[in-house]
């Protein structure tokens, strides 16, 4: 007769980005100590590596590091990732907490910290984003349209569409935000990153590929409607 045991539940994944020694140490025994796997890294491009080969459910990051500074570090992990990020930083003024947040850092922590302040906003981040995760949508649908985002897949009264990777991303930033105003900024920050180099023509290029795919007249498009000097809205 063989015994049968129940799953053991996975450790989530912390990477810890810091280049104070003392700091990074004592950080990450007591996170360990609070039953959680952690990688740790001393510098921005370390950290940026460890980021995109471990897949980390969570990162704390100094905003001052060598190589990578933390801010820059936290816009390049924003372009293909929504892991939640705690930013750690001795500067405290207002103005340092919005950039670290409009970044995309999801919580601010300054030092000096309260280990136990810092260890529960840890718990709060992995169980909203636990939250999250379940709630994902799996697939956008809108009339005649829809897209498998898992499968990167897009189509139009069930005939699949040829969108190329961009076309596939800009399209499903619109139909996520079904009805509300994107500005032409706002969607290269969103769909080709922070860092692109690039004017807004490029976000107008592709818009004018798109409804020729998708719309019954392109030169009349009803899916993808222009707002004059302010950028596009998808319509249901």
């Amino acid at each position: 007769m063989s015994a049968e045991y129940p799953a053991l539940k996975r450790m989530s994944k912390i990477l810890l980005i810091e280049d104070e020694a003392t700091v990074r140490d004592t950080l990450a025994l007591n996170l360990r100590n609070d039953n959680y796997e952690v990688i740790v890294a001393s510098d921005g491009a370390e950290g940026l590596r460890l980021a995109r080969e471990q897949s980390p459910d969570l990162i704390i990051l100094d905003l001052m590091l060598p190589e990578l500074d933390g801010l820059s570090l936290c816009r390049m992990l924003r372009r293909d990732s929504n892991v939640p990020i705690i930013m750690l930083t001795a500067r405290s003024t207002e103005m340092d907490r919005i950039n670290g947040l409009e970044t995309g850092a999801d919580d601010y922590v300054v030092k000096p910290f309260s280990l136990g302040e810092l260890l529960a906003r840890v718990r709060a981040l992995l169980r909203r984003a636990k939250a999250n995760n379940r709630a994902v949508a799996t697939k956008l649908s809108s009339g005649e349209l829809t897209l498998d985002l898992i499968a990167r897949r897009a189509y139009r009264n069930q005939s699949e569409l040829k969108l190329t990777h961009r076309e596939f991303d800009l399209l499903a930033e619109l139909m996520r935000n079904q009805g509300a105003v994107l500005s032409r900024d706002l969607l290269l920050n969103r769909v080709w990153g922070y860092d692109y180099v690039g004017d807004s023509h490029t976000v107008d290029v592709h818009i004018r590929w798109l409804r020729e795919k998708i719309e019954e007249d392109p030169s009349a498009p009803k899916r993808i409607t222009t707002v004059r000097g302010v950028g596009y809205r998808f319509e249901n």
